[in-house]
């Protein structure tokens, strides 16, 4: 019988959820995705949250991510969603929105880090790794021996005047027109500045420009080895679904 999960992505422009094999990180049937509410307050993300759940027909445990730091169910911070959600029971709220089924929330780069580890490139579990997501933002996943330390908020560092995250995400690639040759050159910025400050081992870089990682990863000029995630785009949904099928309540 295979071992089926339920997990939920929450992004600045669109929710992603779908089955996911327990067994080996894969999806079952198709993912599904909706835009993102705007404005991303806490009620109007969980109505879209439990639109998709009544799409999928799904009955069991959910699993969901955040782009927030969440610290015992509360979410403490609120990067590309709106500002509302800081201060709010993330699990009382979507346990409201879905029937009082059982729900785990954490943040979703640590997400996408945990599933790298299970199901991804085995150099996640060996060492000081980064893990890092290139998307809206870029979330950032701090991971020793395959251990996460959870919450760090990366992308908020400033580079000069200007968070990490308004330099090199790849929404800021798209906002400023930029090859990625030049994309490359602020991110190997970005990246120098983590080498300065933490010395890991490598960096695994997800997200979904990660699909494209040979246009660019070939590019950077920092010293610490650069591999793309092998789950892409789709370790934020399994690290969902792992966390609330392991009862993981950060």
């Amino acid at each position: 019988m295979v071992n089926i999960g339920f997990g939920i992505d929450i992004g600045g422009s669109g929710i992603k959820a779908a089955r996911v094999n327990m067994d080996d990180g894969e999806f079952v049937g198709d993912r599904i995705k909706i835009a993102t509410p705007q404005p991303a307050t806490p009620e109007a993300v969980a109505q879209t949250v439990a639109e998709i759940v009544r799409t999928a027909e799904w009955t069991g445990p959910v699993g969901i991510t955040l782009p927030s730091v969440i610290r015992d169910q509360v979410a403490h911070s609120a990067a590309n969603i709106d500002l509302s959600w800081i201060g709010v029971d993330v699990r009382e709220l979507f346990n409201r929105h879905l029937d009082g089924r059982e729900v785990s929330v954490l943040n979703d780069a640590d997400a996408a880090g945990i599933a790298e580890v299970a199901f991804g490139d085995p150099r996640a579990r060996e060492g000081s790794v980064l893990f890092l997501t290139f998307g809206t933002g870029i979330g950032s996943a701090m991971l020793v021996e395959g251990q996460l330390f959870p919450n760090t908020e990366l992308g908020h560092i400033m580079i000069g005047r200007r968070e990490a995250e308004h330099r090199a995400s790849s929404a800021a690639k798209i906002r400023d027109g930029l090859s990625y040759r030049k994309w490359a050159k602020r991110v190997s910025r970005v990246l120098n500045e983590y080498e300065r400050l933490l010395n890991p081992g490598v960096f695994i870089v997800g997200g979904g420009i990660s699909r494209d990682h040979e246009r660019w990863v070939p590019l950077l000029d920092v010293d610490t080895p650069v591999f793309p995630a092998r789950l892409r785009n789709r370790a934020g949904i399994v690290g969902a679904a792992m966390a609330v099928a392991a009862h993981l309540t950060p």
